[in-house]
């Protein structure tokens, strides 16, 4: 006696939208045509208003038809713009690491995002990868400071070059594939776990103490400050980044740069 085994219904085709949004310049369309078209556009052409491009992938037997928007980033546009940011999936938020002005600007593009949508629950289902990009660039901001802001508003981070071609598969990846989880869970977003076992608050003490022009500044105190400031600031600082107790990327130089701040304003009071 045989037994036929049933044929498993595939799961109905996807349709979802996707957006990119980022300032001008950081390689928004550079980044989907080299997804898309396997190649890097040398010159830069500004996008003008919106570009649109659709793709289709298969993800566990599961046809996904993926609409782009490609949204210029200039403040000019963005009478276009606020008309294409409702019924989104899934969005890329762009910054160019060798521009800090650009990653600065991410909390204003998260803010049009959510004022436009102004439905939140809509807002909460749209699965965000921030995308460090230019990484073939000499860099101004450093990897931790992005993948410390992303994983703050529960976005998925990645560095990549779209003239290179490196991170930019895997970021779509990531990105569809938390669209069809999100799609078939209700619309409702799986949390993204870290466990980078760092803070905001110590990163940013690093790039101070590495960044900073003179030992005042190391330690956040005003010239001419007393002795006991220096003191307590440098008391507060050595928690958070002593070597024994800090595992954030670049603790141990800055606590060195700590102690010869100190050492350089205590004989100065």
């Amino acid at each position: 006696m045989s037994y036929s085994i049933p044929k498993m219904k595939p799961k109905p085709a996807l349709r979802v939208k996707i957006i990119s949004m980022g300032n001008a310049e950081v390689g928004k369309s550079c980044i989907i045509k080299r997804y898309c078209e396997k190649r890097f556009v040398n010159k830069y052409l500004a996008t003008i208003g919106i570009d649109y491009g659709v793709n289709k992938v298969t993800l566990k037997a599961r046809d996904v038809k993926v609409n782009i928007f490609d949204m210029a980033g200039h403040h000019l546009f963005y009478e276009v713009r606020n008309e294409f940011y409702k019924n989104t999936q899934g969005a890329i938020l762009v910054y160019d690491v060798s521009d800090r002005g650009s990653f600065e600007a991410l909390d204003y593009w998260v803010q049009e995002m959510s004022s436009e949508i102004a439905n939140k629950s809509e807002v909460d289902s749209i699965v965000v990868c921030v995308c460090g990009n230019k990484t073939d660039l000499r860099r101004r901001v450093e990897e931790t400071e992005g993948r410390l802001w992303a994983e703050a508003h529960g976005f998925y981070f990645f560095e990549m070059s779209a003239l290179t071609g490196e991170g930019v598969n895997e970021m779509f990846q990531v990105l569809f594939e938390g669209i069809v989880k999100t799609c078939d869970n209700g619309g409702r977003r799986e949390p993204i776990t870290t466990q980078l076992g760092y803070s905001k608050e110590q990163i940013e003490a690093i790039q101070r103490l590495k960044n900073a022009r003179n030992d005042y500044e190391r330690l956040g105190l005003m010239p001419g400050a007393s002795k006991d400031d220096v003191n307590k600031a440098y008391r507060r600082l050595a928690v958070l980044l002593h070597p024994d107790k800090s595992v954030a990327p670049g603790s141990e130089d800055a606590f060195k740069l700590l102690v010869l701040a100190r050492t350089s304003l205590l004989k100065r009071c």
